[in-house]
């Protein structure tokens, strides 16, 4: 029996290649749909629904998912990431993810691998269960529970952790308006005199250190997270769920703060 991706299956594989952050670039995916000859029907479309209905269209047309998987080793292959290796193992991950519920993964060196889909699921759902389940005993915040899915859980508890720690940035980027990621936007939105938010009333010595003090933390956090997935594998990561929860408490304790956390008045 030939074997299809399913309709979600495709949905997830595009929206990981599709990634805002860490997926391709528009004029990647048309130079890379090209060079593997399949159609490109909505190239006006954001990056997840234009390849998704490239994949799509691939798969019904051919009653088969070899294109679909022949487009995926030739996104993933290393070289292609000579420049900029940065972006290999985030996308990686993304994809990997996606590819966990059709039973699949890509190695390190770019190839298409099988793995085990049944005890994937299951795992992962497990997981999910329990580590919700324990979160919500230690009271954690709304914003960082969300991040508690059997999708982010089928590897490890990497994953969840790392979009956890995404989701602040999304927070301080919707409470300032800014663009930044990382360092530069923790130093714009947390630092500098007066900040642009601030979690006290920066009235004496004692509330400013705790300013620098939380700036530092989320900075810490920032750095913790999102550098080492541009220079490390995430499956040598072998991160534990005493772990992931500690670090879910941290994260927790980071969006209170920037919930109550005000713009002072600028001169």
């Amino acid at each position: 029996m030939t074997k299809h991706f399913t309709q979600s299956q495709l949905e997830a594989i595009a929206g990981a290649m599709g990634d805002t952050n860490d997926g391709l670039t528009g004029s990647e995916i048309g130079h890379l749909l090209a060079s593997c000859k399949m159609k490109d029907p909505d190239p006006a479309l954001t990056k997840r629904h234009r390849l998704y209905n490239a994949l799509a269209l691939s798969q019904n047309e051919r009653q088969d998912r070899l294109a679909v998987l022949a487009f995926i080793r030739k996104t993933m292959k290393p070289e292609r990431f000579a420049r900029d290796p940065e972006r290999f193992e985030p996308l990686r991950a993304n994809l990997n993810l996606a590819l966990a519920f059709a039973g699949l993964c890509v190695t390190e060196a770019g190839e298409i691998e099988s793995s085990d889909k049944a005890a994937t699921l299951s795992e992962a759902k497990r997981r999910a269960e329990e580590l919700r389940a324990d979160l919500s005993i230690r009271g954690a915040h709304p914003d960082v529970l969300r991040f508690c899915r059997e999708e982010l859980l089928a590897d490890n508890y990497f994953h969840a952790v790392l979009e956890a720690v995404k989701s602040v940035g999304e927070k301080i980027r919707a409470k300032t308006g800014l663009t930044d990621d990382g360092g530069p936007l923790i130093d714009r939105a947390l630092g500098g005199t007066p900040p642009m938010l601030a979690i006290n009333t920066l009235l004496s010595e004692s509330e400013i250190s705790e300013q620098r003090g939380f700036a530092n933390l989320v900075r810490g956090a920032f750095g913790m997270f999102r550098n080492p997935t541009a220079h490390a594998a995430r499956i040598t990561w072998d991160m534990s769920k005493e772990d992931a929860e500690d670090l879910f408490s941290i994260v927790s304790l980071i969006h209170r703060r920037l919930d109550k956390a005000v713009m002072p008045p600028r001169s």
